[in-house]
């Protein structure tokens, strides 16, 4: 009986496996050695498809960069530019919040990455086709990366432990409740998630009054 066959070593393949070493250990444990074994092939054998392991990071960083919902600034998608800002960072954050350990590697920028270059090109596209100037279409980028991967990287509630003893008045008057904090985890990081991007998109809107009054 002929010997089952083992998955041919694919680009895809490797990638899949990275992201799920990351995930499931952080960047560290990523190493092409480990790689090899939890594909069970021989080392040498992945760089016919990677050169270092930096470059496989890289491919896993693009592959939560491509989970991001871009149809928002599609031609013909309705939505106003608001609108679509506000729907495109919800996604982006929903994308670093199943995949928080390559972060960092996202936060490098998009390089070369094309999922990434995706990204950026559709959002800065969207601004300018809006009605903002190149600018500020540029800064309007650069904006939400910061506040969306600054809401990846952790968690407000779950830095507060679970111990009313921790937090004694005569130190700290004002976190009485602080202890409860960890319990609604998600529940408070997905409302401050929520606030902070209106409170942007709020401040945005006024300057936009204002750009079209000047250009208008």
């Amino acid at each position: 009986m002929a010997r089952p066959r083992k998955p041919l070593l694919s680009t895809d393949r490797i990638v899949r496996a990275a992201r799920e070493l990351v995930d499931a250990e952080g960047l560290a444990a990523v190493s092409t050695r480990r790689l090899a074994a939890e594909l069970g092939v021989s080392g040498p054998s992945l760089y016919n498809h990677f050169r270092t392991k930096d470059e496989i990071l890289e491919a896993v960083a693009d592959s939560v960069s491509a989970q991001v919902d871009l149809s928002m600034f599609e031609p013909g998608d309705g939505r106003d530019w608001r609108t679509a800002l506000h729907d495109w960072a919800v996604s982006y954050r929903a994308a670093l919040r199943d995949h928080p350990n390559i972060v960092p590697v996202l936060a490098r920028g998009p390089g070369r990455r094309p999922a990434g270059l995706r990204v950026a090109d559709a959002v800065y596209g969207a601004m300018v086709d809006a009605g903002w100037p190149a600018a500020q279409a540029t800064s309007i980028g650069a904006l939400m990366r910061y506040f969306v991967m600054g809401s990846a990287l952790g968690s407000f509630a779950g830095g507060f432990v679970d111990d009313a003893s921790a937090y004694d008045p005569a130190d700290y008057p004002h976190l009485g409740q602080a202890h409860l904090l960890a319990d609604q985890q998600e529940k408070i990081d997905e409302r401050a998630f929520e606030t902070g991007l209106r409170a942007l998109l709020d401040g945005l809107g006024e300057q936009f009054t204002r750009v079209r009054g000047t250009t208008g």
